[in-house]
């Protein structure tokens, strides 16, 4: 299942995103927020964070003003690989070298357009394994 959250600050961004996954047939879950009155972000981060560790299957799109806070937040739990993006270069290469199964993006400054090619990108590519889990699997040591 798809995840997605926000903070004031990624509203209007998650609003466009709402619309371009419905017309996609992409069935996901909105976790808020639900208007641009001001929300702490780790709150919404956290309703997210505990759904998509509930399966490998399940990926999480956060949203907010800069999107280092909801990185940060997500990032602390070891389930979660929360990967900022700019760029439709950078969402893939998260899937494929980093497999991670959140993708972070900045409200204030990423254009509707931009996040919609990243989320296709993120949600059609895959982990490339070998060397790329290895490298993951050295990250989870303790």
């Amino acid at each position: 299942m798809l995840y997605l959250a926000c903070d004031h600050a990624g509203y209007a961004l998650k609003q466009k995103l709402v619309k371009y996954l419905s017309s996609k047939h992409i069935e996901f879950v909105d976790l808020g927020t639900d208007s641009t009155q001001s929300v702490d972000f780790p709150v919404y981060c956290k309703k997210l964070v505990a759904e998509v560790k509930q399966s490998t299957n399940n990926r999480g799109i956060l949203i907010c003003g800069s999107g280092i806070g909801m990185s940060i937040c997500a990032n602390r739990n070891p389930a979660i690989r929360a990967a900022l993006c700019h760029n439709v270069a950078s969402a893939t290469l998260a899937r494929q070298h980093n497999d991670a199964n959140v993708l972070v993006l900045a409200g204030r400054t990423t254009s509707a357009f931009c996040a919609k090619r990243m989320v296709k990108a993120f949600l059609n590519s895959n982990c490339l394994g070998g060397k790329y889990i290895r490298r993951m699997n050295i990250i989870d040591e303790k």
